[in-house]
């Protein structure tokens, strides 16, 4: 296996997702995608009173590298380390074999990264880097059957064209499904090199070191990567069940804070909290309804929220009977009340311009966080 060269895995926006849970009693806390466990072992840290951590993931690199960081974290003898080496679409299931008592009563808190890990993408052999040579694999679980090179040499054209445009939103995705299929004239595409040169991103120019120069605009490879990793992992329809079961487990106001990195995830996460939070259509990022309907908001009228302090009652009131408020604001224009939830981040929280410039993987990051009612 090759060494990794690369810079350590960097949690995203740690000190964000670490304040989304900040002044809460936090006893029970499910990172749904471990990774290194940069998120988890600053959870921890920061909520001493834990007394059930679940960390998921389906790589068993991840595992190996988490393990001993989050051991190591967690100074109290009671709290119970749990890893699992699962699919985050299982989350229920593993709920009920961890512990079914907080299966029935629910989590105080979920996380769920959904950025490509440093540890995958600087093993040329996971085949998920344009930037490295190796096997077109892409598997997150190396016990996977699916991989990419199946997809490049044996899926038909209309389906190869199919997943570059759905996933990969790839403007030449007929041109690129056609080079990709005439490919296995001359034997298919086996590496990840070789998918770089049929995609044409041997044109992409690099610096004098050898090393790729920085550059306006996405590499030519980029998207074609990302379609192929989304359906070699079934990512977009794990992301889909997994966002309801998490949410579904939650406690009365447990939180769910998920970090997106493509539009298509970040559609997806944005289009289920308003479900689950109980608004019936969709918002722009300005807030405006996308239609003219007037009963768009389902909570015109005052809904209790437990705990909720005589001063912020009132201002919710006082915003319903003036009109200031819409119907769905907590005095915070980005906070949206519906009937069942309260998402915290109707504008999502970006990475700041010091970790952008430390952590270049952030900058097209964006959390959005939910609180279950």
């Amino acid at each position: 296996m090759e060494e990794k060269d690369g810079p350590l895995h960097v949690a995203v926006l740690l000190k964000e997702v670490v304040a989304q849970f900040e002044g809460r009693h936090i006893r029970s806390f499910v990172d749904c995608t471990l990774g290194a466990g940069g998120h988890a072992s600053a959870i921890i840290e920061a909520h001493p009173e834990l007394h059930t951590f679940i960390g998921l993931d389906v790589d068993p690199v991840a595992h190996e590298e988490a393990r001993s960081r989050l051991e190591a974290t967690s100074t109290s003898t009671l709290m119970q380390l749990n890893l699992v080496r699962t699919n985050f679409r299982n989350f229920q299931k593993v709920l009920r074999d961890v512990d079914a008592r907080l299966a029935q009563e629910g989590v105080d808190g979920v996380l769920m990264d959904l950025g490509m890990s440093s540890m995958q993408v600087n093993i040329a052999e996971r085949g998920f880097s344009f930037l490295r040579d190796g096997p077109a694999d892409m598997r997150m679980d190396p016990s996977a059957s699916l991989r990419a090179d199946e997809i490049l040499n044996k899926w038909s054209e209309l389906e190869v064209g199919r997943i570059l445009r759905e996933y990969g939103e790839e403007r030449r995705w007929r041109q690129l499904a056609r080079k990709i299929v005439e490919a296995r004239l001359a034997g298919g595409i086996q590496t990840t090199s070789q998918l770089v040169g049929v995609i044409g991103g041997s044109k992409f120019s690099s610096n004098s070191s050898g090393k790729q120069g920085r550059m306006k605009g996405l590499h030519p490879a980029t998207r074609t990567f990302q379609a192929l990793r989304i359906a070699v992992n079934d990512e977009l329809r794990s992301l889909e069940v997994a966002l309801s079961e998490a949410f579904a487990s939650l406690a009365p106001k447990g939180r769910l804070a998920v970090i997106s990195f493509h539009s298509l995830e970040d559609r997806i996460v944005k289009h289920f909290f308003l479900k689950a939070a109980g608004l019936s259509k969709s918002l722009d990022e300005e807030g405006d309804a996308h239609d003219n309907n007037t009963d768009f908001f389902p909570a015109l009228e005052y809904v209790h929220i437990p705990g909720e302090t005589r001063h912020s009652k009132y201002r919710r009131k006082k915003g319903l009977e003036t009109g200031s408020g819409g119907g769905a604001y907590l005095g915070d224009r980005n906070v949206l009340e519906g009937k069942t939830g309260v998402i915290l981040t109707k504008r999502p929280v970006v990475a700041t311009s010091d970790e952008i410039n430390t952590n270049p993987r952030s900058r097209s990051a964006k959390l959005r966080v939910i609180e279950k009612l």
